[in-house]
This record gives structure tokens, C-alpha cells and sequence, in this order.
């Protein structure tokens, strides 16, 4: 679980880090590249549920 955690904060920066320099820079190639983060982000935000969920049981 902990890994799957480093991989979303991981991730978070990534997207955070494109995302400003689309809309800052207008980088349009950055926006893909955060476009794309953000799907990864929420696979791995949808496996953290299921991981979360199991363990707590």
C-alpha cells in the first residue's frame, strides 16, 4: 500500500507540475502530459479504494 501511495504523490506533482506549465506557458504539450497523469491518477486513486477497503476488514 505504501508504494501505491508514492506512485498517486508521484503522480499529483507530475500533473501539478504540466498543468502549470499549460496554463502559465500555454504549453500545449504539457497539457496532454497532464491530461494523461491525471487518468493514471485516477486508476491509482480508484486501486488505493480497493486496496483501503480490503484492509480495513
Amino acid at each position: 500500500m505504501k508504494e501505491l501511495v508514492n506512485k498517486i504523490n508521484a503522480n499529483i506533482e507530475l500533473f501539478k507540475t504540466n498543468a502549470e506549465a499549460q496554463v502559465v506557458k500555454g504549453n500545449k504539450a504539457a497539457g496532454a502530459r497532464a491530461r494523461k497523469a491525471a487518468l493514471e491518477l485516477m486508476k491509482d486513486l480508484k486501486e488505493f479504494r480497493k486496496v483501503s477497503v480490503a484492509e480495513s476488514k
